[in-house]
């Protein structure tokens, strides 16, 4: 990876378009069409940015003729302001993209919240009793899965939303729909089921963990599923072989896994470095396999991670602030942002050029990658 350099400048103080809010960031998400992303905060607020930049950073860059030497000019004018909502929940509200350009909202009344791009909130059809902790959304399939802390709810196109038979549980915070909007998988406080929503919705797998699951995330052809763990490490269920098993060992709570198509990869937050692994050997039973030495290791666990959609690149954000993008299955690393507030939300934009993140002090940002920064 190239660095552009300019003196007592980060790359987040030359790449990043950054806002703050009056509370702490919890998560970030892209719009379908990749327009726009929204920030949830811990206050239950909503801020919306588009992903349109007035300075971009292909228009700063200068290369010098008697060195060729690349940097890039800073910005001269502050970013357009985010759209933000009123509160619309007592804390941090769950959030998925939905129709093409906006978001959908699950609020502390039961009703899902339509957000557009332009900050407008509309009512939904889908509407159940006690708040909404867990939402998703498929567009493949049109439908959306909800959940208010016990059951889970299914809304297909649109209509009223259904409860799922015999899915009461103790406590279900994750939903995460597969990539073909066929399967539902959530947890049940001490594990994790998963349906079958291809027609009527019926059990097909569960699996206990060691602790309460804390995230879900499908790998990309649907044949892997991956949950973080509160204490422990994180699950990681094989559909096609029946198969599952616990990767553990990690000193502090996996609150991110995420899959890396291009390098066939899985990684977790929760280490002291960028704890990656090959799925060409699946680290079912022994967790040394197919491990992938990944950046650099420190004294500060990795919060959240991130995989670039189109390279063979992961991002991490750690709890000292620190942001750094890593070569999958190398120690190179570029570290966009040194130190800071603590990084609560990574994720990047549908064709990797942005990445979005959020932090404990309220700050939301998205840097915008230069083409040539990654050659």
């Amino acid at each position: 990876m190239n660095q552009l350099t300019t003196q007592n400048l980060s790359p987040f103080d030359l790449l990043a378009r950054s806002w703050q809010r009056p509370a702490a960031v919890a998560a970030a998400c892209f719009s379908a069409d990749g327009s726009a992303v929204a920030f949830t905060s811990v206050d239950g607020t909503v801020a919306i940015a588009p992903l349109a930049d007035q300075e971009p950073p292909e228009s700063r860059i200068r290369v010098s003729g008697d060195l060729g030497q690349t940097t890039i000019r800073p910005r001269q004018k502050p970013p357009a302001p985010l759209v933000a909502t009123s509160a619309l929940g007592d804390g941090d509200v769950p959030i998925t993209s939905y129709l093409r350009s906006g978001f959908l909202i699950g609020t502390t009344t039961g009703q899902a919240m339509h957000l557009a791009a332009n900050g407008e909130v509309a009512e939904t059809s889908i509407n159940i009793e006690g708040p909404i902790v867990a939402i998703d959304h498929s567009v493949g399939t049109a439908s959306t899965a909800i959940s208010n802390g016990h059951d889970v709810f299914l809304s297909r196109a649109h209509d009223d939303p259904v409860k799922l038979r015999q899915a009461a549980s103790s406590s279900t915070h994750a939903i995460a729909f597969s990539p073909d909007g066929k399967q539902l998988a959530f947890d049940t406080g001490n594990g994790v089921s998963i349906w079958t929503v291809d027609g009527d919705p019926v059990p097909i797998r569960d699996f206990s963990t060691p602790a309460g699951p804390r995230s879900l995330r499908w790998s990309v052809d649907g044949s892997w599923l991956a949950c973080g763990l509160e204490t422990g490490g994180f699950a990681l269920a094989s559909l096609a072989g029946g198969q599952s098993g616990v990767v553990g060992g990690f000193p502090s709570p996996v609150r991110t896994v995420c899959w890396s198509r291009p390098a066939n990869a899985l990684f977790a937050s929760g280490a002291f470095r960028i704890a990656g692994w090959s799925m060409a050997a699946p680290p079912l039973h022994d967790p040394a396999a197919g491990a992938l030495e990944t950046g650099r290791s420190g004294l500060v666990p990795v919060e959240t991670v991130a995989a670039h959609s189109e390279r063979k690149i992961i991002a991490a954000g750690y709890a000292n602030g620190r942001i750094t993008v890593a070569q999958i299955g190398s120690r190179d690393e570029l570290v966009v942002k040194p130190s800071g507030s603590a990084i609560t939300a990574l994720t990047w934009s549908g064709d990797g050029q942005h990445l979005a993140a959020g932090m404990v002090d309220g700050t939301a940002a998205i840097v915008t990658f230069p083409a040539l920064l990654f050659k």
